[in-house]
């Protein structure tokens, strides 16, 4: 969507849907593709030269999440991660089950491959959630069979900002035998911070953009020595297990991104929530009948604020601000032109006018209180002028 001209600032608060790439982060792309542009492949020296910028990005996308840089696997962003991840852990396990277990409020890039595999003969079982968005544990005790061989749970959903428990989720599972873990870790990376190793998570997905990286690129972490067939083949990149040649310039982009994102976490964490709770408290005490959805903006994930205005509609209500130059969205980008309500609000139960006048506000380190003041006043505005109508 091009960005319309505004009278005043523009107020960007659509970062759960992407990010604005750091300068640091656009120098590191265009250095790989005018300077250092060798097929990392190749065996003479811009080769090894594309090479060593693949190793340092592969090290700084696994010091951001505390694990080795050989279990980093890089792809083409967060929807592949989490098809591969799915797929390939279920081919690999298929002889010793077919049954997966996920949310009903995944990303549908994990609902899509699970309908896939059930297609192709697995059975998958999709958990209900309670009314903060949070996965039901007990749903998940019940739904565990001796045949089942991977569990999918993401740690943030991308459109309330809840936080899965996945420490109990862990818990549950170690006393299940061998069962996979996976996370879609899309939105939580440099957000919400996970013990990968404490946790036992085989295999957790990334992507790039939403930290300030470039689009194109992602990562999925495999944990050392795991089992797993490659999605794509025809050649012998990222060691055997992801074919294709790689996308230097968008891996140099996502390790200086990664790399920022780690010297800044506490602080950024620290300033998303205060930001969010900042605007949540003015909408609250500036709009009758306002409503958060999910969590309570004083827990969940830093920068999600999913917030209903009944009787109204949110796309109305997103293009109002669009005109005062603030950047909201309706939900998930990837299903922003689909008419259907979403899967994630209606799964929490919540009436349709409820779920028909909801807006997604997500917030980035560069947000500042300037931003959320104006963004608050315009909200306001908007909304009293709607319900006048």
């Amino acid at each position: 969507m091009t960005m319309k001209e505004t009278k005043g600032k523009t107020v960007y608060l659509d970062n759960s849907a992407t990010t604005v790439a750091l300068p640091e982060v656009v120098e590191a792309v265009k250095e790989a593709l005018v300077s250092v542009y060798g097929n990392p492949s190749s065996l003479h020296g811009m080769g090894v030269a594309a090479e060593r910028i693949l190793r340092r990005a592969r090290q700084e996308v696994a010091e951001l999440l505390g694990v080795e840089a050989e279990e980093i696997y890089f792809t083409s962003g967060g929807t592949e991660a989490n098809n591969w991840a799915l797929r390939g852990l279920a081919y690999s396990l298929r002889r010793r089950g077919r049954h997966i277990i996920t949310t009903e409020v995944e990303h549908a890039s994990v609902l899509e491959a699970c309908r896939g595999l059930e297609r192709e003969g697995f059975s998958v079982t999709y958990l209900p959630v309670d009314s903060r968005g949070a996965v039901r544990l007990e749903a998940l005790e019940d739904s565990l069979r001796d045949d089942t061989i991977l569990v999918s749970i993401m740690s943030v959903n991308n459109e309330l900002g809840t936080v899965q428990p996945l420490e109990e989720v862990a818990r549950i599972l170690a006393t299940k035998g061998p069962v996979l873990f996976h996370v879609d870790h899309i939105q939580g990376y440099g957000k919400v911070q996970l013990n990968l190793k404490k946790l036992n998570i085989a295999a957790l997905s990334l992507s790039a953009h939403k930290i300030h990286g470039p689009k194109g690129v992602g990562a999925l972490y495999l944990r050392r020595n795991l089992n797993m067939l490659p999605l794509l083949v025809g050649g012998d990149q990222e060691r055997g297990l992801r074919a294709g040649t790689e996308n230097v310039p968008g891996i140099a982009g996502f390790g200086v991104a990664a790399s920022l994102a780690r010297k800044s976490l506490p602080q950024s964490i620290e300033k998303m929530r205060r930001l969010k709770m900042q605007l949540a408290e003015r909408l609250l005490t500036g709009i009758p009948d306002a409503y958060i959805n999910g969590p309570e903006p004083t827990s969940g994930a830093p920068h999600i604020l999913n917030v209903s205005f009944p009787g109204l509609k949110a796309e109305v209500l997103v293009h109002m601000l669009e005109e005062k130059g603030i950047y909201v969205s309706t939900g998930s980008a990837c299903h922003s032109r689909r008419q259907n309500s979403s899967h994630v609000l209606q799964a929490l139960g919540l009436p349709k006018d409820r779920i028909d006048g909801s807006i997604r506000i997500s917030f980035s380190r560069l947000n500042t209180d300037e931003e959320v003041e104006e963004a608050a006043r315009a909200i306001c505005e908007c909304v009293a002028e709607l319900r006048r109508l």
